[in-house]
């Protein structure tokens, strides 16, 4: 590919040079105009860089200080710090008397000595007594619902570029708010709950930003100094017209099929492709490195007051103040409109290139009333698209497509369950003290970036496909619960094994970690290989609301599971099951065919 790349590459400067050699034969003048709008063109590309990286670094200072959120509050903090707060308000079972935590000890500086493994502590809430481990994995699993309607909902107005930058900016000062509150409300407040709304707000507002974050991908990726390269010299052949080798379409005796060009747009893709990976690749590093950063930050008021209710609402606030700080280069640099490619064309067919049409050419989801449309009008036509994509006749087109999103439904709600049980089974359970739990919560991102490294390596030696990776890594996931349900065995009992001791948590999260990250990577792999060419972001669109949608169910079960049981261990038997349902459906994608239906997929037909 590089070859031929460099041989387009070639080709089209000896077209342009071959047009204006014949230009100064015909006309000095004409030749004059043309090498003065080439030092233009080239004055305005180093202005055109020097705008991208501007709007670049807006956008990864947003990853920057959203992902703090996610890597420390939403999977470390808030869970252990909702249990707490239930906790510190709930009774002792069976009687439902005595007090969980000595009411002067509730939300102090040095909390009692933790419960031994068999006492179980309920809090009211309204006329529900619920298990105070369960009480975190309601709240979220309400969250995840929330957000994914949210999310469902804001599609078509974040796809708007006037919206985009103020819809990002809201939920950001939503999410970042509400965050930062956790510091003014204690336990011992009599609207403690409110703790739980506070967590809703949160999540749903960091789900959103993020989407709308997401939305500037693709435009950030086309305006990269070489992506740009690659289009112009697409542009030049086009202007030079079919090249020798060009040939009616034997199927379309109206369409030219030019190799050359061909190849050009080829080189076009290639170069967008690396420049979409790298800005992404960027963001998602820049936000694994400023959650590690911040979770060595609240290592310190979390050890100095023993994992405190108090030091643990410190540890959630401090979160929020880095996302609402580290936005604010982002409310400056990134724009509030379209981000212009300098491209009139865009690419339309599947692999065979079939044309070109204009970038304004309108969706078929568009109303054609030229009128601004409203907030509700927008809501209502996001779900008709998604209502288009999910009829059974699109269902049929790209079966294999719709298998590999029943795995997925069922995959990320595992891996992400899998991750919320552990550190409340590690703090429940295993009775690890918080400042135990930071240094898990530091090792899994650690292990994660690792792991993202190592499995592509493991890839090219072993020459496997994307589908047999991710296979395998679905599979050695499923021996972490399959792991802790060992603990039942009675020759476990005050040994290590089974995931019994503290020190088995730190091997897990590394192990765990290491498999997560690669997952990630290769999960979007995937799925790249099964939708069609040209509506990336329709499809995308649907592989995030199926993580969303399924987000709910794996917590909520967990936690009815816990409180059926009074153990949360038995839920590892559920996570193990459910890791190995969603293998069946993997196992039944066949990718080449998927692929094949996805080049002749068109929704108009």
């Amino acid at each position: 590919m590089t070859t031929k790349n460099n041989s387009t590459l070639a080709l089209g400067d000896s077209v342009h040079d071959a047009l204006l050699a014949d230009s100064a034969e015909i006309d000095p003048a004409r030749r004059y105009e043309e090498e003065t709008e080439a030092v233009l063109r080239r004055k305005e590309q180093q202005i055109d860089a020097q705008s991208h990286r501007r709007k670049l670094f807006g956008w990864l200072s947003y990853a920057f200080a959203s992902e703090v959120f996610a890597v420390c509050s939403l999977t470390l903090f808030l869970p252990i710090c909702l249990e707490q707060f239930a906790r510190d308000n709930g009774y002792l079972l069976p009687d439902r008397t005595e007090r969980c935590v000595i009411a002067t000890d509730v939300d102090s500086f040095t909390p009692p000595p933790p419960p031994s493994e068999e006492i179980r502590c309920a809090v009211k809430i309204g006329w529900l007594w619920i298990d105070t481990a369960s009480f975190s994995l309601y709240v979220y699993s309400l969250s995840v619902l929330l957000q994914a309607l949210t999310v469902i909902s804001m599609g078509g107005i974040a796809d708007r570029a006037e919206h985009r930058k103020l819809l990002l900016l809201s939920f950001a000062i939503l999410g970042s708010t509400a965050t930062i509150l956790f510091i003014a409300l204690p336990s011992s407040s009599p609207v403690w709950l409110l703790c739980a709304f506070l967590s809703i707000f949160a999540i749903v507002a960091f789900g959103a930003s993020v989407v709308a974050m997401n939305a500037y991908l693709p435009s950030l990726a086309r305006t990269a100094l070489e992506v740009r390269e690659k289009a112009a010299i697409v542009e030049r052949l086009r202007e030079a017209g079919p090249s020798t080798e060009a040939e009616f379409d034997t199927a379309d005796a109206t369409t030219v099929r030019d190799p050359v060009l061909q190849g050009a747009v080829e080189a076009y893709n290639e170069a967008l492709s690396k420049s979409t990976s790298r800005i992404s690749s960027r963001g998602i590093a820049l936000g694994y490195g400023a959650g590690i950063a911040l979770l060595c930050v609240a290592l310190i008021p979390v050890t100095k007051w023993n994992g405190s209710t108090f030091s643990l609402r410190l540890a959630v606030s401090m979160s929020g103040m880095w996302w609402a700080v580290f936005t604010i280069p982002t409310a400056i640099w990134l724009p509030g409109g379209a981000i212009g490619s300098g491209l009139g064309w865009e690419r339309t067919g599947g692999h065979g290139f079939r044309g070109w049409r204009d970038s304004s050419f309108r969706n078929l989801d568009d109303s054609d009333d030229e009128d601004e449309p409203t907030v509700w009008s927008q809501i209502k036509a996001a779900w008709i698209r998604l209502g288009q994509m999910l009829h059974p006749r699109e269902i049929r087109k790209l079966r294999n497509t719709f298998w590999y999103l029943g795995a997925w439904f069922l995959l990320s709600d595992g891996f992400t369950t899998i991750t919320s049980t552990a550190v409340l089974f590690a703090k429940t359970t295993l009775m690890l003290p918080p400042k135990s739990l930071i240094v898990i919560g530091l090792l899994t991102p650690m292990a994660g970036i690792a792991g993202s490294l190592l499995w592509p390596r493991l890839q090219h030696a072993f020459k496997l496909s994307n589908k047999a990776v991710l296979i395998i890594l679905v599979l050695l996931a499923s021996l972490v619960p399959a792991y802790g349900c060992l603990g039942f065995l009675p020759i476990l009992k005050g040994r290590i094994g089974g995931l019994t001791t503290a020190g088995e948590m730190y091997g897990l999260a590394i192990y765990f970690g290491s498999l997560y990250g690669a997952f990630q990577a290769y999960a979007r792999a995937l799925f790249a290989e099964l939708i069609p060419m040209g509506e990336e972001a329709r499809w995308y669109g649907l592989f995030s609301i199926t993580d969303k949608s399924s987000s709910f169910l794996g917590p909520l079960c967990v936690g009815l599971i816990a409180d059926a049981t009074g153990n949360i261990r038995y839920a590892f038997f559920f996570l193990f099951g459910m890791i190995l349902a969603a293998v069946l459906p993997l196992f039944a994608v066949d990718v080449s065919q998927g692929r094949e239906d996805a080049e002749a997929y068109d929704i108009r037909s």
